[in-house]
């Protein structure tokens, strides 16, 4: 007897996940709102192909046995390709192609799904939503300080209240500036410069103490652990120490700090002078420090960063899963990465740009009670004879007609009590119920779902009468009273 055929499993590979209804339309509302702004500042939609060329992604090299380590490629007629890791690499090739076409310089925002084949963990997954914008072609810090201005703005429109949130910007010449003054300038002291970056990123979780013993020889963690420093001599660590301790109350005094660490570093000045000028753009447009800082403390990805780097943080507290209170933290990061395009045209390019991550603002904002995690469902008409389907095909066409989401039960009509558990699973605002009695009288009964379940929890007789949960209307009236029991 030959084996049957093994039947597929159900489930979702490994690091991915399926988004449902209100998930979806939260997200949607959500990349609507951030579109708006941006669209408001004069940036432009962009879509691109999912899959790019390896050589056009640039990041990951195509090696014998598993290709591209970190994205999800394929080799095709001698070509490997790859589904986009970020949306900012296809932007470089899209500027290269069509340079002669586009407007110089190029803003340009894109929404959309990323892929990276990494490691899936808890809250890690392989496939993320990524909402991006750029200008491409334009070395003015006028450019870094707009796009730190319409991510407040974003926040600000998504929900996130002012006083919740702050837009941190720093400078990456300044940084260049105090390893030079701390004798870290040289392609020889790559390593070293590597390790300081890491350790001046972990203040906030060690502490001043930790991180200068991370400057020094080292340091030993609570499990016994030995992370080995960078090997500063005790001078050179508090050039470091003082540059992740410059931040001011007021944006003058910071950057004159700043003046102070950098000294004589030709870079370190520019840097700080860019900072100066983006702080005063930004105050002639009303972003004061309750919004928009200058921190020093932002290095989060800095080697792919040439210029101003900036970071939107979430200020406010949530509880982790041990109950324990947190700051929510990070929800966008970026910065200018001049030679984007120079890959492609052997010529510089000036672009800066910024990346929001979707799934974590939309945590954010559902943890401010923004949005419920649910959503009204449709209104239902329910079927009680067969043969008159057409009637409540009527019924449902005037609904939606008057711009109201609605449908016909279309599963087994033959239990009433069924239609009114689907109406419920659907979270159904109100169902639409006519049987013969009513249509014979040319009336249609409407049940308030929402209000019905509010009465069986709680209400009070008197309350009861005052609004039942059920009404009987003429059919000629169903549309303007089922508006009245939506509230609209």
């Amino acid at each position: 007897m030959a084996d049957k055929p093994r039947r597929p499993r159900a489930e979702t590979p490994k690091g991915f996940r399926d988004y449902f209804g209100a998930e979806v339309t939260e997200r949607k509302a959500m990349l609507d709102r951030i579109a708006g702004v941006y669209h408001r500042y004069g940036f432009d939609p962009l879509e691109t192909s999912a899959v790019e060329t390896v050589e056009a992604l640039g990041k990951f090299l195509p090696d014998v046995d598993r290709p591209n380590e970190g994205v999800f490629a394929w080799e095709e007629e001698g070509d490997w390709l790859a589904l986009r890791y970020d949306l900012t690499a296809p932007l470089a090739r899209v500027a290269a192609q069509y340079r002669n076409d586009l407007p110089s310089p190029y803003r340009r925002y894109a929404m959309g799904p990323v892929w990276r084949n990494e490691k899936p963990g808890p809250g890690r997954f392989r496939q993320f939503y990524q909402c991006d914008a750029d200008t491409v072609g334009s070395a003015s810090v006028a450019a870094d300080a707009e796009i730190c201005a319409m991510l407040a703005d974003a926040l600000e429109e998504v929900g996130i209240p002012r006083g919740d949130y702050v837009v941190k910007v720093n400078n990456r010449k300044v940084l260049n500036g105090v390893m030079e003054v701390a004798g870290l300038a040289g392609d020889d002291k790559d390593a070293e410069r590597g390790i300081v970056l890491r350790a001046i990123d972990k203040i906030d979780r060690l502490g001043p103490e930790g991180v200068r013993a991370l400057l020094g020889e080292g340091r030993k963690d609570e499990s016994g652990d030995f992370t080995r420093g960078a090997g500063l001599s005790a001078e050179q660590a508090e050039v470091v120490m003082g540059f992740t301790s410059a931040r001011r109350d007021a944006g003058a005094a910071t950057v004159a700090r700043l003046r102070e660490l950098v000294g004589g570093s030709v870079i370190g000045a520019e840097g700080v002078s860019e900072l100066e000028a983006i702080a005063a753009l930004l105050d002639a447009q009303g972003y004061g420090p309750d919004r928009i800082v200058l921190d020093p403390g932002v290095v989060r990805g800095l080697g792919y960063y040439t210029g101003p780097v900036y970071e939107a943080e979430l200020t406010f507290q949530i509880t982790d899963e041990k109950g324990r209170p947190r700051n929510f933290g990070s929800v966008a990061g970026g910065g200018r990465y001049d030679g984007l395009v120079k890959r492609f045209t052997g010529q510089d390019v000036p672009a800066t740009g910024v990346s929001i991550g979707v799934d974590r603002l939309l945590a954010a904002i559902r943890a401010k009670g923004r949005v419920g995690g649910e959503t009204a469902g449709p209104v239902v008409v329910t079927v009680m004879d067969r043969d008159r389907m057409a009637d409540y095909m009527a019924m449902v066409g005037e609904l939606r007609q008057a711009g109201i989401r609605a449908e016909v039960y279309l599963g087994n009509p033959k239990n009433f009590g069924n239609q009114l558990k689907y109406a419920d699973k659907r979270q159904s605002p109100v169902a639409v119920i006519q049987g013969g009695d009513e249509a014979a009288k040319g009336t249609v009964i409407l049940k308030d779902l929402i209000l019905g379940a509010k009465i069986a929890e709680s209400a009070t007789l008197e309350e009861w009468k005052d609004r039942p949960a059920q009404v009987e209307v003429p059919r000629a009236d169903l549309v303007a009273a089922v508006r009245k029991m939506l509230g609209q």
